[in-house]
């Protein structure tokens, strides 16, 4: 896929997305979610290449910039989309699926200080609700829906609501997955 087709689907996606958003260039222009992703995409590689001291440092000014720090060996797929962007952290080893949509205030951590898989593995079109908190090596099926301020410290198969602090997996009802705005 070419960089320009990635943009493309990138905006198309937030404008499906966010009902807020009235035009493409809006978008481009406005959304610090967007930029962080574009940037990301350029750090990312640039840490896939060894390049990882320079990958961090524009990580870092990306952060700075857009209030979203997203670390370069994080393993991000299309379409993902963040919301508002201001708090979002995304650790090193964290892997998000393609259709993602996160939240102002989200988290993706780690719990261990060891050269392991030690973030969160979110599965396709996930949403996350705004200051939710993804903690170690878990992994959040397909198709789930993380609610807002919710603490996950375990693994959700697909299909997963997730509620509460320690967050609670249940199995979504067909109104969840045609209104989920109470959620997020």
């Amino acid at each position: 896929m070419s960089v320009l087709s990635a943009l493309r689907e990138d905006v198309h996606a937030a404008r499906l997305r966010d009902p807020s958003a009235k035009s493409a260039a809006e978008v481009v222009l406005t959304y610090p979610g967007m930029h962080a992703i574009w940037a990301h995409r350029l750090h990312h590689r640039m840490w896939l290449r060894g390049w990882r001291l320079p990958a961090r440092i524009v990580s870092q000014l990306v952060r700075s910039w857009t209030g979203v720090e997203i670390h370069p060996g994080a393993s991000i797929g299309r379409r993902f989309f963040i919301d508002h962007g201001s708090g979002v952290v995304i650790g090193e080893t964290a892997e998000i699926g393609d259709d993602v949509t996160i939240f102002h205030g989200v988290t993706l951590g780690g719990t261990v200080w060891r050269e392991v898989k030690r973030h969160p593995t979110v599965g396709d079109r996930v949403i996350v609700g705004a200051g939710a908190t993804l903690l170690g090596a878990i992994r959040i099926g397909a198709d789930s829906v993380v609610g807002a301020g919710a603490v996950v410290l375990h693994d959700a198969p697909a299909h997963s609501l997730l509620v509460g602090v320690p967050a609670a997996a249940r199995p979504r009802s067909p109104l969840d997955a045609t209104e989920h705005h109470w959620v997020i």
